[in-house]
């Protein structure tokens, strides 16, 4: 997003100044409810340490924690290890995927490229490599991936597990270009997996929840390394709405972030160019989430008024360019840590949607101040993908870490699912199995393959076995 200053919205409101003291009085109110939530122990009684994720929505107390060096490390684990075994990334997920009393195992030992073809623009990477360092070893030999996410802290295997995309025409989720991988079972096998080798593995498991065994070497179909042109404008909601199909069609990524109380959107776009390189400027968006967040608390209750001075200042803003390899550009810094549902509806519902997301909060939650984010993503044929079968618009609702998200499930969810959307493996939702046996026509053969795999249950917790049922 663009910058804009908390001194900014309230010097416009008038707040600075004779109606300081009412201004205060009003955001005052919040002082006890902007306190930082309770934390947890640092160790359970039987000293096991704390793991936690990022967003502090899940947590747990694992018996043991590994970082397996090989791939025969890594068998030896699953085979043996306290059970159940999760394998974690970044910690970025905001479900209950992760946390496990048994064993905790990172890939952060097996990361880096194997090996690459140039002439095909094929590269296969170690599934433990973060996204931003494999960015930088792709564009090392020429390569770059055709779509990242918004952010790029997780690890090349977790965010494949979860579904994890980025936006654009025509543009697959992350697992949607990978064309074979490497798969450790817990019955103690290395199975190659793609198109031809165990393709029914392939095609269950390329999505997997961390739940078919774990994924240690993946390969990549890439592109050649690409320059593009980003820009970020705010735009009048309605006018972006209207817009919307035009918008994505016209660019080779196309997003946009609604601000809630503000009649205004930003709008990022990234198109390919051979421009010279125009470096992206010092990260402006966490600055201008809390200047939203300072008017929410000033002018909860004048909701007019709030819209008023957000829509002033937020017009006052130039767009902003930015020049580089997409592999810079297409992913932000998010140190502003919050909580996040996310569905994806079938395209033709986006708008629409869309339109009755903001209609919700703005009639009903005045509290709300984290913008709202629009993306599309291409079909793929992966057996648990969000996308299979269907192109898709993601709509994704935040709330700051400190505040209440039951909203999310109250008053969001129905609307997304009431819209035909599927929700994000990696994000918050409430279904359970026989909700995600209905969405997914491969559902009753992905858990066929997944019980073949895992007979015994060791990589489901109690998360896992109630959304798979007896999966």
């Amino acid at each position: 997003m663009a910058r804009i200053s908390r001194r900014a919205l309230l010097v416009g409101g008038g707040v600075v100044g004779a109606g300081a003291l009412t201004a205060g009085g009003l955001a005052g109110r919040r002082l006890w409810l902007d306190r930082e939530p309770p934390e947890p122990p640092l160790a359970d009684k039987a000293g096991n340490l704390l793991w936690r994720n990022w967003a502090g929505t899940a947590q747990s107390y694992p018996a043991r924690r590994a970082a397996p060096a090989s791939e025969d490390e890594l068998v030896a684990l699953l085979k043996s290890g306290p059970a159940p075994v999760r394998p974690v990334g970044s910690g970025h997920s905001f479900s209950q995927l992760v946390p496990t009393e048994g064993t905790l195992l990172t890939l952060d030992g097996l990361t880096g490229l194997v090996s690459h073809d140039a002439a095909k623009h094929q590269a296969t990477v170690w599934a433990g490599t973060r996204l931003r360092e494999l960015g930088s070893a792709l564009a090392a030999i020429g390569q770059e991936m055709p779509n990242l996410p918004d952010i790029n802290k997780q690890s090349l295997a977790g965010a494949l597990a979860t579904g994890t995309h980025g936006t654009g025409k025509g543009l697959k989720a992350l697992h949607g270009e990978v064309i074979a991988m490497r798969l450790a079972t817990p019955a103690g096998e290395i199975l190659d997996c793609d198109a031809t080798r165990n393709a029914d593995i392939f095609n269950a498991a390329r999505v997997n929840l961390g739940a078919f065994g774990v994924v240690t070497q993946v390969t990549l179909q890439n592109r050649p390394l690409t320059r593009v042109r980003k820009r970020v404008e705010i735009r009048p909601t309605r006018e972006v709405l209207e817009d919307w199909p035009a918008l994505r069609a016209r660019h080779r990524n196309a997003e946009f972030l609604v601000l809630p109380f503000t009649n205004r959107c930003a709008v990022i776009t990234h198109d390919v160019t051979s421009d010279p390189v125009q470096p992206r400027g010092p990260d402006a968006d966490a600055e201008t989430l809390m200047s939203l967040k300072t008017l929410r608390d000033v002018f909860e209750f004048a909701p007019g008024m709030r819209r008023t001075i957000a829509a002033r200042e937020l017009d006052r803003i130039a767009p902003e360019i930015a020049v580089d390899e997409g592999w810079k550009l297409l992913s932000n810094e998010r140190p502003v840590r919050f909580k996040e549902i996310e569905y994806h509806v079938p395209i033709e519902a986006h708008v629409a949607a869309l339109r009755e997301v903001i209609d919700a909060v703005e009639t009903h939650r005045r509290d709300v101040f984290f913008p709202f984010e629009a993306r599309i993503v291409a079909a793929d044929d992966a057996w648990l993908s969000p996308f299979y079968q269907r192109e898709s618009g993601s709509v994704a609702v935040h709330a700051y870490y400190k505040e209440d998200h039951d909203f999310f499930f109250a008053l969001i969810e129905p609307i997304l699912r009431r819209h035909g959307g599927r929700p994000h493996w990696g994000k918050m939702n409430s279904l359970g199995a026989q909700d995600f046996a209905a969405l997914y026509p491969r559902w009753r053969e992905a858990m066929e393959i997944r019980r073949a795999l895992d007979p015994q249950g060791r990589m489901l917790n109690p998360y896992l076995k109630a959304i798979l049922g007896n999966g």
